[in-house]
């Protein structure tokens, strides 16, 4: 595999998608940039901290295959010009369970936005990275413990 998960995310979100996610937030296209290159690490960490249990990997595994193939990619301008995030906030919620105000805090102080920008940054960017790990999944036949060490690996290489 060429390209690590994080490097595949990180590609989709240039351009039109990154025009949509500033205007969303209110905020420069630098300081969006430097954002998404601190959250990304971040949200995939967290799934790779979860997925390192056999459970979470089954979890993240069953979501996948259930809400997540991949089809958010088609028409990402379209969903980062939405104010809906879709199913971001439930994913944030699994992902950092009570400790998500901190990310978000820890976020603004990295990035320059402010807690809520951050908050509606990591809700925008859990959907994207959930359905590129269905495209993968689908694309490579990946199971569960496949997807665990692809979210590894970008951990990993994030550090």
């Amino acid at each position: 595999m060429s390209d690590s998960i994080l490097d595949l995310v990180s590609s989709q979100l240039s351009g039109p998608a990154l025009q949509g996610l500033t205007q969303q937030l209110g905020a420069d296209e630098g300081t969006v940039n430097k954002a998404i290159g601190a959250a990304l690490p971040m949200l995939m960490g967290a799934m790779a901290k979860n997925a390192a249990k056999p459970e979470g990997a089954q979890a993240l595994d069953n979501a996948l295959a259930k809400d997540h193939d991949g089809s958010i990619l088609d028409n990402l301008s379209g969903f980062l010009g939405s104010t809906d995030n879709g199913p971001g906030a439930a994913i944030l919620g699994h992902v950092f369970g009570n400790k998500r105000s901190n990310v978000e805090s820890g976020l603004s102080q990295m990035s320059n936005l402010n807690p809520q920008q951050s908050g509606q940054l990591l809700e925008n960017l859990a959907p994207i990275v959930m359905g590129m790990l269905g495209r993968q999944k689908k694309s490579q036949g990946l199971d569960a413990s496949g997807i665990a060490g692809m979210l590894l690996g970008a951990s990993n290489q994030a550090q």
